[in-house]
């Protein structure tokens, strides 16, 4: 029947064509904002190819002319894999060992403005045995409500300020803090030396802008990315408004780091937008971008990465235990 091949049509168009869109987009270094959103769900490919492979199949199984179906079948089998290889590291190869060295406990956490649940975030510290702590868009209002909670008892250390809106950015140590360093992003990121005693730790705490200002967002990455050299920084943490699909990241990657959650064999773990404020044609989103992260270099491995859910936030908690064996 006509209105079967017309839905056939219409499922394979709306399956392919984004999933073709999000190869496109991924392969480059696009420059429009929408352009640099969309390459941030380029996992969400992975199931579309899938859907498009069943249908082409079926028609293959269905109709007397299967050549077409097939040969469509076979590119699209490609290009789920390519996809899948992109999407590997964070599955495949063997963690490293452990080794000796001194543990250390990070957690970057974004507060939404200010309206995160302070005691949420130090509870979560709490529980994670959590030794530096990483905030952004912290204000003075959820500042106090932590305090209230106990911050200074458990992470006495500071450098950083907070901020009115989403300027705020802080870290909080159980060890000392040496004297920090500002980088000029659009919003505050530290530089700032963490002493653990049997090492020290170079740590940067980054929140570059979001992509709706793309020109800003690529002239933050690719300075944190010089910043990140010139300072030979250890640990790189924060909001980095950007996931390993794209390609300032994954420059940072080439330059020797590695991602804790890929390190470690993780998987995949999104912490964006953990309160589905976001709706895209009426629909709230799942927490489905994982923008939120912890790179190591090479004197640092890592053991293990969770998500933690926090009241009052768009953005679930990271939480990486490290190990410093330089």
């Amino acid at each position: 029947m006509r209105w079967r091949g017309a839905v056939w049509w219409l499922l394979l168009v709306a399956t392919l064509g984004p999933a073709l869109l999000l190869t496109a987009l991924r392969s480059t270094d696009p420059s429009p904002g929408w352009a640099v959103q969309a390459v941030a769900f380029t996992p969400l490919a992975l199931p579309l190819y899938a859907a498009a492979l069943l249908l082409l199949l079926g028609r293959a199984l269905t109709r007397g002319r299967r050549g077409p179906a097939v040969v469509a079948a076979l590119v699209v089998l490609g290009l789920g894999g390519l996809h899948a290889w992109w999407w590997s590291p964070l599955v495949a190869g063997t963690p490293p060992d452990a080794g000796d060295g001194a543990r250390v406990t990070v957690m970057t956490a974004n507060l939404l403005k200010g309206r995160a649940d302070g005691a949420e975030v130090v509870r979560a510290a709490v529980d994670a045995d959590v030794d530096v702590l990483v905030l952004e868009e912290v204000t003075d209002d959820v500042l106090a409500d932590m305090e209230r909670a106990g911050l200074d008892e458990l992470l006495p250390e500071r450098i950083g300020e907070t901020g009115a809106s989403i300027d705020g950015t802080m870290v909080l140590s159980r060890a000392p803090l040496g004297e920090a360093t500002a980088v000029d992003t659009f919003t505050q990121t530290w530089g700032v030396e963490v002493d653990l005693g049997a090492a020290t730790v170079q740590l940067l705490a980054v929140h570059p802008a979001a992509p709706v200002d793309p020109e800003r967002w690529h002239a933050d990455l690719d300075l944190l990315r010089d910043v990140a050299r010139d300072t030979d920084a250890d640990v790189v943490v924060g909001d980095f408004n950007a996931t390993l699909d794209h390609a300032p990241m994954r420059r940072l990657l080439d330059d020797g780091y590695a991602d804790a959650a890929a390190e470690t064999n993780a998987g995949w773990q999104p912490t964006w937008p953990a309160n589905g404020l976001f709706p895209v044609l009426g629909v709230p989103l799942p927490t489905s971008v994982a923008i939120d992260h912890v790179l190591v270099g090479e004197d640092v491995l890592a053991l293990d990465t969770r998500t933690v859910e926090i009241g009052g936030t768009d953005h679930l908690a990271l939480v990486a235990d490290l190990v410093v064996v330089g």
